[in-house]
Order: C-alpha cells, then structure tokens, then sequence
C-alpha cells in the first residue's frame, strides 16, 4: 500500500489580509541565501511566528525571482514512519518540477521498498540535473523523533546541490551537525530573541491588525508582559476587545507563557457564542479541519462556513491550502482546547475519536480512520481496520506503522485475531526476539479454533475478501513460519517437518504457499548437506514462486538455488542460472526488479572464482548503482561487502577484505538461510593467510571447533578453515606436529563430502591434502589429489580454489605441469601467481607494524621458548621474579597476547625467536 499523499501537507499557507510584516528578519534570510547558506534555521518556541515568517519569505521570493522553487512540506507525527517521510518530501519537490523523482514515484506505486540513500540520492542527482533554483521549508520539524528520518535529513543536508536551500521551523534544534555548519559559514539561525516583536512591530500588529487601538503606554506595557510574544500578543488582543479598560486587563495577567495561555484561552472561549465555543471544543482533538469532517463531530452543518468565520476573526486557524477547504490550528491554541475539552464529560472524547474515524474510513484515509480509532481505544475497530490493510503493509514492508499500530492494541485484542497474532509472531521472529514467535503462533491456532467452533472459521468471511483469502492460508502460513523459526534456531529436522505441513496445508492454486514450503524443504536439505535433493527441490520452489507471479521472491530464490549448484560443484550450472535471471529482470523493461542488485553480487562472486577480478568489481558496482534506487533485500544485504571482501584479497588489500567483512558481520541477520560460510570463519581465513596464526586461533577455540569429534556440513565451512590453521600452524612449529591432526581432518571430511555429491567441497579438500603431503616432504603423494582437482575442477572454470592457497603451492603446479596435467589451466594458474608475487614484492610486506621489543624484552621472550621455569629465568638474567614478571607483562602488552604460550608462538610467526 504506496503511502498516500495528503496534498494538504505541501500548501504553505496563504497570507492573511493583514499581516505585521517583519522586513528586518527577511532582509537577514535574503542575504544569507544570497551568501550560499546552506541551511535557514528559525528555532523557537511555540507561538514565535515562525511559519508565518517563513511563509512571508518565501512568498516575497516568489515574487522577487519568478524562476525560483518553492517546495513546502508541514510535518506531523506520522512522518516519523522513514517511508512517509521521503514519499512526501518527494511529492513536495515534485510540486515544483514534475520530473524529479519520477522513478522514486514508479517505485513507490509498485510497492518497492525504498531505502533513504537512495532515494535521496536520485533526488539530489535530479535536482542537479534540473538546474532550477529551488527552497525547501520543512515546518514543524520538532515533531520528528525517528532517528533514521533525522539520519535521512544529515544526508540531504550533506549532499545539498548548490542550488537547492533548506529551510526548517522548529521548536527545538535538530540532531544535525549544526557546530559544523556553523564553522563553515554555512547556516542561517533565527532565534526566540530574533524572533520577538519590537515595539514597532507590537504597535502595528494590535492596532492595526488587531485594531485595537491601544495607547503606546499599554503597547509597551503589554509588549514587557509578553515579552514580545506573537501568540501571547495576539491572545491578549482577542481578550482586549471584550474589555472597556484596556489597561486593567493588561495588568491582570503575568507569568509564564503556559499561565499567560491558560489564562488568555479562557477569556477568548468564554466571550465566544455557544456554537462556536462548542465547535471549538468539539474539533479541537483533530490534526486537520475540513467541512465535512467538523460536521461529523459536531452534528451539524455549516462546518466549512464556521471554518471561514474562525479564520477572519483570527481565532486561531491556519489554511492549508489555497482553496482554504482543510485547516489546522494553531498547535498552542489546540494544545489548551484539548485539555479545556478533557474537563468535558468523559464520554465524549472517545466518542469524538469514533466519529472521527468513521468519516476517515468512509473517505479512503484508512491511515487516519486507525489513528482515530486507537484514540478513542475503540480497539476492535482499529483491528478491524488494520486486518483490511495487513497484506499490503506486509508487502510493501511499512513496518514501522504497522509496528506502532499493534503495540497500541491490547495484547488480548490481538491474540482474539489470528490474522494479527501470525503477523505479531513475524514482527518478533525478523526483530531477533525468537523466544517470543511460538506464543503468538499458538495464539493464532486457538483463535482458528475458537472460530471454527463457533462456525466462522476461514469460511466465514467472503472468499474474495483480503481477509477471507488470508485466513483460508493462515494455517500453512502458521507451518511456514514455524519453518523459519526452526531455521532460525538450526533446527534442521523441524524445519523439514514444519515445511511439510506447510506444503500439505497449502491448496493447490496457492503457488506462493506451496513455494515457500519447498523452499524450506530445500533448504532444510542443504542445511543437511544433501545438496543434491536440496537443488532438486528448490527448483520446484522457484517454479511455484514463477507461477504465483512473485517475482521479486523468483529472483532472489535463484541465488540460493545458485548457492546449492556451487556446492556442488557445478559453477557453469550456477553461471546459467544468474544469466537467465538476470535477463529475465531486463526483460521486464522499467526499473530493475528487486533483488536484481543481489544477482549481480551473486554472479560478481561466481566470476571472482573464475578469476576475473574485473568483472566480479563490475558487477558489484552495478549491484551497488541499483541499490541506490531499490532498498536492499534485508536478508541479502550482507553479501555486497562478502563478495567485495573476496575481491579486495584477491587484489591483495587486505585491511580492506577485513573492513567488508567487519560490515558484513553488522547487516547480517541469523534465520533466513543456513550459514555454510560464517562470517568469522572467513575472516579467520583472512587472517591464516597472512600469517596472522595468533588470531586464526583465537577464531578456533572461539567457535570449541579442536575438539568437536562429530562432523556436520553446517560446520564444514570452519574445519576446512581449521585444517588450513593447522597446516599453517605446521610451517612454523613442525614440532606441535598439527600436520597430522589436519591429515586426519581432511580424510574425514573428504568421506562425508564425496558421499554427499557436495563436490565444490571435495575439490577443496582435495587441494588442501595436497598441500598436507606436501608438507610432510611427500611430493610425489602430493600430486595425485592435486591432479584429480585440476582434472574435475578445472573444466569447471575454478581458479581462486588453487590461487587463494598462494606460493605454498606454487611448486606442486609446476610439478603438475610438467607432467602435462590441465597444461593450459595451469600455466594460467602460474602465471597468476607469479603476478601476484611481483605485485606483494613492489607493495613490500603487509605484516601489520608491532611495537618493537626491547634487547633485553627480546631475551626474556627466547628464555620463555625454553623449558625454564619462571624463577630459574629469573635466576639467569640475573634479576627478581618481580622484575621478570614486569619484562613478561610488556612482552605480552606488545604482542597483544594473553599465556606464555602465545608469546612465545607469537614470537617465532614473527621472527623474533
């Protein structure tokens, strides 16, 4: 459901028939703009005069230069939503020139989710593009708490084209880095003290606005009381007119603002007539004000009439368009008839609130109708309502509302609603809280229950109906997600049982039901390693989602599907499977679908292991341009800055390998899919290559891997990472005689691999027991594994399998190739090594700089090599226990280890000993 656009929210309003103007603050706006500011900042509190101001500014502007844009967006709370906030700061620039953020728009009416970057960024690249002068007045912007829209409006402002300005009226400083903008030259402040009328200007607004007049001893004594105040001014005026001694009233009220409005508000309503102090009271508790919404509150007609009446007498309201047919109040004015209208019978606010909705609900504004609702906690209602708009807030990820409106109902409302209950148990299950899913699931089941009992199960409700439609899926949707909370949890049993179900519950025309199913299937099957049945089924799983029409799930269901084809070795099967998707999302024309961006990542990887690192850059570029325009799939998200971490090792940046996948590691969530590459093991990877061995085994007994006896294809990934440490562990110490445990490792694993047809595993266990013989001086031994991978790998396209082992096998290649095996393949292997050589010899070396050791430091770390006790090196060096455990503490300070041990293997991996 695209969020509607309430046009009433772009009006900036109208100037009144007389209005004091205010020429010294709109001189300092114009000359600051001149200087290329970026940012008018008019803070305040309320009652200040600031839309009013920059209401007269810009209409001045206008005037002043025809061919200037002027963009103009009221806030309220509901744009804390991020989404509500850019689809209306886009309606508000499109008002100026049509064709800024027209994909932006297309996007929108299709229900893609749009992230703030990108959005913003194609807006600002429009702007640029259009050359136009334009200002941008964001009111009331106080009311934003949301940190991803304050975090939306930092980039904007950072990124602010030239001929773009901001303005923004608040009530409090924004979050921005205003310090900065400051420095810079680049902000515009206007302050409460600016902001306060003169004398001059208090003169001009009570006697000849407010015709009043007032003598200048009142003016002033009423300008000391206010302070200057436009609000306090303006109420006084109001109060004034009823009263034939001017001066005694003005000294009848002092104090703060609050007690001043208290006071002022009460003499304004009590010298209003009956009907128009009902109507004020009545239609104080709505945001916004249209004739036929106040007639549905009141009960009587005349409702736009009394509107008009309200604004020529100054009472307090403000047009929000040209045609004056929606107006608002002032928000200080409204705040006090609200709580005047609490002191009502307390009936009759609910009641309010009711209509309120009703009206809204007939009128298409289902947004409002539930804010209305959950006002008057009229929660079957509001749950009403928000069961009509579930599925199209579901799919078009609205979360943030939809989260919002289900907290404010009770627990009890939702749980008598199993439509609500399933889709509370997803909001649970995607924010992490898994404990929390299984309740509201059985909640669910038992409203199912309770409704079948009382024959208004499924059936119940028109088959047509959106609700109707979602109850009859309900239960294999309730499977479904049980599916991916067993996912979630590892559960690989319960995730092909729930899946099941899913599948059987499912009807035979529900494609995307039945399509989720077999993809759990699938996956449940690949978490087991059983690869083969896993593409088989997924397959299927795709087919379904094809024929539902689900083509933003078809897309990204072929990564995996690609995924399982390189576990199994079969990387031209991959390669075809993201050619074919990705032509078939060019052939949709338009925009590129979602998840096309997580195509190209899938296939950048895919051509990294061919070993065209240029390609496998381009393609992440491509995926990242996309993604400027399209918000990321949340589940795949993660594997932009994995496949970029590839590339930049392969280019040998490897500070910049381990920033991505630091990255990585952030945006990854747990529960979509099996992780067969854990983001600390590949970072572990990382690290053994450049002979990091210390961190490499600090990943190890992190993750308890030395001593778990049992294999499974889930932990695969990380004993081939273990076997790698242990050979590398070999080259340094050959006396811990690792090389054996790893010998033994990898026979395992070999066995479990190739009884699974898990192939792209077995090519790389192949390799790396090679490189195990080798180490143990049996070269001849070495090439029968090397050569049996070369032979199945090679046609496959590998390259970064043999590559990323580096110079250690290096020779056995060489070997290889004299003996003729995969000639051509290999002597391109070669040549890439020798390459990489030439380039990490003219880079010098990338070891990270320790702090240097001292002579005697490096003494101690030699004797701490040796057998000697603590005491006997002591009794050696000639020094105290003490002063040993001094030298040993700096030691291990310096080479940022914890034991000893570490210290002294530390030690020997850099050269020190």
């Amino acid at each position: 459901m695209p969020t509607p656009v309430l046009a009433t929210k772009l009006f900036f309003p109208a100037p009144r028939p007389q209005i004091t103007s205010r020429p010294r603050l709109l001189k300092r706006l114009n000359d600051e703009l001149g200087a290329s500011r970026k940012l008018s900042l008019v803070c305040a509190p309320a009652g200040f005069g600031k839309t009013t101001l920059l209401s007269e500014w810009i209409i001045q502007r206008g005037r002043q230069q025809p061919g200037v844009g002027i963009a103009w967006l009221s806030l309220d709370a509901h744009d804390n939503d991020p989404s509500r906030f850019l689809a209306y700061l886009v309606a508000a620039l499109q008002g100026v020139d049509a064709d800024i953020g027209v994909e932006i728009t297309g996007l929108r009416h299709s229900g893609q989710v749009m992230a703030a970057e990108p959005v913003l960024t194609s807006l600002i690249n429009d702007m640029a593009r259009s050359g136009k002068e334009f200002i941008l007045v964001l009111d009331d912007y106080h009311v934003i708490e949301e940190r991803l829209v304050h975090e939306a409006l930092a980039f904007l402002l950072d990124h602010l084209p030239p001929q773009l300005h901001l303005a923004i009226a608040t009530r409090s400083d924004p979050p921005l880095s205003l310090a900065r903008l400051r420095s810079r030259g680049e902000l515009t402040e206007l302050r409460a003290a600016d902001l306060r009328f003169t004398p001059e200007e208090a003169a001009d607004f009570l006697n000849q606005v407010m015709n009043l007049g007032l003598s200048v001893d009142d003016i002033a004594a009423l300008a000391t009381r206010t302070e200057g105040w436009i609000a306090g001014l303006q109420l006084a005026g109001l109060s004034l007119r009823e009263h034939e001694d001017a001066s005694a009233s003005i000294r009848a009220f002092t104090g703060s603002h609050r007690f001043v409005i208290d006071y002022l508000v009460e003499e304004v309503l009590q010298r209003q007539p009956a009907e128009v102090r009902n109507f004020l009271l009545t239609t104080a508790l709505l945001d916004h004000l249209t004739g036929g919404l106040c007639e549905a509150l009141t009960g009587v007609g005349g409702g736009q009439a009394m509107l008009d009446a309200l604004e020529r007498d100054n009472l307090f309201v403000i047009p929000l368009d040209d045609r004056r047919q929606w107006y608002r109040y002032h928000h200080l004015f409204a705040d006090v008839l609200r709580a005047r209208a609490r002191q009502e019978p307390p009936s009759r606010i609910p009641e309010l609130h009711r209509l309120a909705s009703e009206w809204y609900e007939q009128n298409d504004l289902t947004e409002d109708a539930v804010h209305h609702a959950l006002a008057a906690e009229d929660f079957e209602r509001a749950a009403n309502l928000i069961e009509e708009v579930l599925p199209q807030m579901r799919r078009t990820r609205q979360d943030v509302m939809m989260l919002a409106w289900l907290t404010a109902l009770p627990d009890e409302v939702i749980r008598s609603r199993p439509l609500l209950s399933v889709f509370y148990a997803w909001r649970m299950l995607v924010s992490g809280d898994l404990d929390a899913v299984e309740p509201w699931l059985r909640a669910a089941e038992q409203g199912l229950d309770s409704a079948a009992a009382e024959g208004k199960g499924p059936g119940h409700s028109a088959p047509t109906s959106i609700r109707g439609q979602e109850l009859r899926m309900l239960p294999s949707t309730i499977a479904m997600y049980r599916a991916s909370l067993a996912q979630a949890r590892g559960d690989v049993s319960a995730t092909a049982h729930h899946a099941r179900e899913a599948f059987e519950l499912a009807g035979p025309e529900d494609h995307f039901a039945r399509g989720a199913a077999a993809a759990f299937l699938g996956l449940a099957s690949w978490a087991q390693g059983d690869v083969e049945t896993a593409v088989d089924t997924f397959s299927e799983a795709v087919l379904s989602l094809h024929e539902a029409g689900n083509l933003t799930d078809e897309l990204s269901s072929t990564i995996l599907l690609a995924d399982m084809q390189i576990a199994r070795g079969k990387l031209q099967e991959a390669r075809k499977l993201y050619e074919s998707a990705l032509g078939h999302a060019a052939a949709q024309g338009g925009t590129a679908p979602r998840a096309t961006a997580e195509l190209h990542v899938g296939y950048s990887e895919l051509c990294r292991e061919f070993g065209d690192l240029e390609s496998a850059a381009l393609h992440l570029q491509t995926s990242k341009e996309l993604g400027r325009h399209v918000a990321p799939l949340t589940e795949h998200s993660y594997r932009w800055f994995v496949a970029m971490a590839g590339v930049r090792e392969a280019e040998g940046d490897v500070t910049g390998a381990i920033e991505s996948l630091d990255q990585a590691q952030l945006l990854y969530l747990r529960g979509f899919f099996p992780e067969t590459r854990p983001i600390p093991a590949l970072k572990a990877r990382t690290a053994i290559r450049q002979g990091r061995l210390s961190e490499g085994w600090a990943w190890a007994r992190s993750t308890g891997l030395p001593v778990v006896r049992e294999l499974s294809y889930l932990r695969e990934f990380e004993h081939l990472t273990l076997a790698r440490l242990l050979i590398s562990q070999h080259r340094v110490l050959p006396e811990e005689k690792t090389i054996q445990a790893a010998e033994d490792l990898l026979k395992r694993l070999l066995k479990a691999a190739q009884a699974a047809g898990r192939k792209g595993s077995t090519y790389e266990i192949l390799v790396l027991q090679a490189l195990v013989l080798d180490a143990q001086g049996q070269h001849a031994l070495a090439l029968a594994p090397l050569e049996r991978a070369l032979a199945e790998a090679g046609p496959e396209g590998y390259v970064r399998l043999f590559l990323d082992e580096g110079a250690p096998l290096a020779p056995l290649l060489a070997e290889a190739a004299g003996k003729g095996t995969a000639a051509a393949h290999v002597a391109r292997l070669l040549q890439s090594l020798e390459t990489t050589k030439l380039q990490t010899a003219a880079r010098g070396t990338t070891a990270p700089e320790l702090e240097v050791l001292s002579k005697r430091e490096l003494e101690v770390l030699r004797l701490l090599g040796s057998s000697l006790s603590g005491p006997e090196i002591a009794r050696q060096l000639f020094v105290s226990v003490n002063t040993l455990r001094t030298h040993t503490k700096r030691i291990f300070t310096k080479l940022e280890v914890n034991s000893r041990r570490e210290a002294v293997r530390h030690g020997k991996e850099q050269g020190l000993i």
